[in-house]
């Protein structure tokens, strides 16, 4: 198979066919999908002449270099993910964070996984520039040709967490969340405040601070006047930030505070007290993800419908009241 063939095959030339693989030069869109479609169907590009290989990106802080394979979330993502590309007969290469462009122009991939992935994201650009289809984990603000996603219902899924709390006595529920702008942490947020304006209670939500193990930031709020009675955060080490801020601050988990943190780490059932975790499955978006990849791959035309996962709420000690009053 030649870049010729292809070419004839397009009803294009083989100076298209190169601009449109390459990313390069002025070609109209539904030029650059016809070849990009007639080059998949024909197996001309990276499966064809450089292996079955498929790459996967963390794109959530943009250029900034973070080790997200230690995040519990996506060690098991990819753990899961390379299992699913191995199944289906291809190689996963995890990119690492930062600034990485000559990596993302060079990489022999046929498609690649992104998840996380903010708005303006410069991976994306580059890599839909190449003309790659894309499956995102978390949904992108737009869509393209050759693209799809996988994600949880966060609406869905916050509202249960507020319910539950609500149900346990918490009358003054804070969110933890942002400040990455990505879907997560939108419409969590979003939902918290349609929840909140039901329910007649002001909303706090309260950014997220990665650099601030020991939840500092947090005493303020948990000291301050009509102080909040329940915490939910949304990201991994909130919930022993908020634990180590309720000692500073004399408060009794959950008597006095009540605690729940999105996260996948076993190790938060273990915590004094236990800390109640919302799991987004993240081994069926790996599995989900590579699946709807290699469809993308193997039959450009179609474009897989995007998926939907359920969460699941683990309900431990720092949610779970005798007395469903808070403490005078």
């Amino acid at each position: 198979m030649t870049i010729g063939d292809v070419a004839r095959a397009a009803e294009v030339s083989t100076a298209t066919v190169s601009n449109v693989l390459n990313g390069t030069g002025r070609v109209s869109e539904a030029t650059r999908t016809r070849v990009r479609a007639v080059a998949g169907a024909l197996g001309y590009g990276p499966v064809g002449s450089g292996g079955h290989t498929l790459g996967l990106a963390v794109t959530a802080h943009g250029d900034s270099a973070w080790d997200f394979a230690s995040v519990p979330y996506f060690a098991r993502a990819i753990s899961a993910a390379t299992v699913a590309a191995h199944r289906r007969g291809y190689a996963l290469m995890a990119m690492p964070s930062g600034p990485a462009e000559h990596m993302w122009r060079t990489l022999p991939a046929a498609g690649v996984v992104v998840l996380d992935s903010p708005a303006g994201d410069p991976v994306v650009r580059m890599l839909r520039a190449r003309g790659l289809p894309l499956v995102f984990d978390g949904r992108p603000d737009e869509l393209r040709a050759r693209e799809t996603w996988v994600d949880n219902d966060h609406e869905a899924m916050t509202r249960r967490v507020l319910e539950h709390l609500a149900g346990q006595g918490a009358e003054r529920i804070a969110l933890i969340a942002g400040p990455t702008q990505e879907y997560y942490s939108r419409a969590s947020a979003t939902a918290y405040r349609r929840w909140c304006s039901r329910a007649g209670v002001r909303p706090c939500v309260v950014p997220f601070d990665e650099d601030d193990p020991t939840g500092r930031g947090l005493d303020a709020l948990l000291t301050g006047e009509g102080g909040p009675d329940a915490v939910f955060g949304l990201y991994d080490p909130c919930g022993r930030q908020i634990l180590a801020a309720a000692a500073r601050c004399g408060l009794s988990v959950p008597e006095d505070l009540m605690v729940v943190c999105g996260s996948e780490d076993p190790a938060y059932g273990r915590t004094v007290p236990p800390v109640s975790t919302v799991s987004l499955a993240p081994e069926q978006a790996g599995t989900a993800a590579v699946d709807a990849l290699v469809s993308l791959v193997e039959d450009p035309p179609h474009t897989p419908p995007p998926v939907v996962l359920g969460t699941r709420l683990v309900v431990r000690s720092s949610s779970t009241r005798r007395s469903r009053r808070r403490a005078p």
